[in-house]
């Protein structure tokens, strides 16, 4: 996994309320067992017309949505079925960060072990977001990991991370890697 510490990038809002694991990614997209081309399906049919040319207006087609990393979406998002695909495409898209006023169970755990940072926030927070985008669309925002805040022009706010995700995002690793990092401990244990 991917080290995660700090992220700067402009943000992209998304402001549909229960955002499900299948907008994210369709079912037909599922038979892969790993990333590749998982980019090019994300939210596919908000993307895609029938003839797969790109939908003008959908946000993340848009030229001054490229090279974004942080996903404003609104209440609610990655609801529905367990599909560790969801964050897979996000990821692959280049998303490093979702901001949202919720998030289901299942797809906030995918996304924390895939290396994507569901950011939790308030409404009012939520609601300043959107308006800061409508006002200054190529603002920075700025995701602190370890003091666990996003500065963004005029501000910052802070947001919750249960800790043992934050010390294997930190320093790049998964729950294998992490219980790796206790090989000698393990070895002495054993031993005795």
């Amino acid at each position: 996994m991917a080290q995660f510490t700090n992220l700067t990038s402009r943000m992209i809002a998304l402001p549909v309320n229960d955002i499900d694991t299948d907008q994210i990614i369709p079912a037909q997209f599922l038979k892969v067992t790993d990333k590749n081309g998982l980019a090019d399906v994300l939210f596919y049919h908000w993307r895609y017309n029938d003839d797969k040319s790109p939908k003008q207006d959908f946000i993340i087609n848009k030229p001054e949505s490229q090279g974004a990393q942080i996903l404003l979406a609104g209440d609610n998002f990655g609801c529905g079925s367990s599909r560790e695909h969801a964050p897979w495409a996000l990821t692959s898209y280049g998303f490093r960060a979702v901001i949202s006023t919720s998030f289901a169970d299942i797809f906030r755990n995918n996304a924390l072990k895939n290396g994507l940072i569901p950011i939790v926030v308030d409404e009012a927070t939520h609601k300043m977001l959107f308006d800061l985008f409508e006002e200054a669309p190529r603002a920075d925002l700025t995701v602190d990991l370890a003091t666990q805040t996003v500065s963004y022009p005029g501000g910052s706010f802070a947001f919750p991370i249960d800790s043992f995700s934050k010390t294997c995002l930190l320093n790049g690793v998964d729950e294998l890697g992490y219980i790796l990092g206790f090989d000698k401990e393990i070895a002495e244990y054993e031993n005795r």
